[in-house]
């Protein structure tokens, strides 16, 4: 069935209001009719169950809400994953893949070692695009809160940001890593918010794993073959979710 997120003041009086290019799409791309059925999310955790009551061309579209569940779709935990930024496209694919397994916040970041870096001028556009990445990734698969992807940081911003949740989880395959494994297990019960922290393709400096560690992160080791940038988030969190869930 088409999913669809609203903010909670779109939805009053049993009813619920699509605008922008969703009720485009609704329109125009799905062709959908007065009485078929959609479910819309408030990004409160909220599922309604609607069915189309009116058009007002490709506008709006106005649904009946016919029921109303608490979604059982997202994670036990909030797992904030920052990312080194990748060099070409790679971190679009990323952050679908994030958002189907499981984070709640995606946050790029420039390390030392980084090729492509933070230009201001188009960190706008870049993000715009990128959350929309994350709202389809989230329609696909069922979620009823779309992740909020963030404007790219500095290192220093993101280790700061990562230490304030419980558990801050640095990814690096060097020495003096705890692995994932033995972490997960000496918790049992894995703290309600954690931080997962994953280099670009080369990785860290060691003046940057020193400062983590300085700072409080976990350094943390992936296992014994070295995992490319873009399959380690989404490694760290399914391992987390299986955890959690599973």
């Amino acid at each position: 069935m088409p999913r669809f997120f609203v903010r909670q003041e779109r939805v009053f009086d049993g009813l619920v209001s699509i605008i922008g290019e969703d009720a485009h799409h609704i329109a125009r791309s799905l062709r959908m009719a007065i009485g078929d059925a959609l479910t819309v999310c408030d990004m409160q955790g909220n599922e309604y169950s609607c069915t189309i009551e009116s058009f007002d061309e490709d506008k709006e579209v106005v649904a009946r809400i016919l029921s109303v569940a608490h979604s059982e779709n997202e994670p036990k935990i909030f797992i904030k994953l920052y990312q080194a930024l990748p060099k070409g496209d790679k971190l679009d694919t990323i952050i679908q893949k994030a958002v189907e397994c499981g984070a709640s916040q995606i946050i790029p970041f420039q390390s030392e070692r980084c090729v492509v870096k933070i230009k201001n001028e188009a960190e706008d556009r870049k993000n715009d695009r990128r959350q929309r990445i994350a709202a389809e990734a989230a329609k696909q698969c069922g979620r009823s809160v779309i992740p909020e992807v963030c404007a790219a940081l500095s290192f220093n911003e993101a280790i700061a940001g990562a230490l304030e949740s419980e558990l801050c989880l640095f990814c690096y395959e060097g020495d003096g890593t705890k692995g994932l494994g033995e972490i997960l297990r000496e918790y049992g019960e894995l703290p309600k918010s954690i931080s997962v922290v994953i280099g670009s393709e080369g990785g860290f400096s060691q003046n940057e794993v020193k400062k983590a560690k300085d700072a409080g992160a976990v350094l943390t080791g992936l296992g014994k073959r070295i995992l490319r940038t873009e399959t380690a988030s989404g490694f760290v969190l399914a391992c987390l979710v299986c955890a959690s869930e599973l």
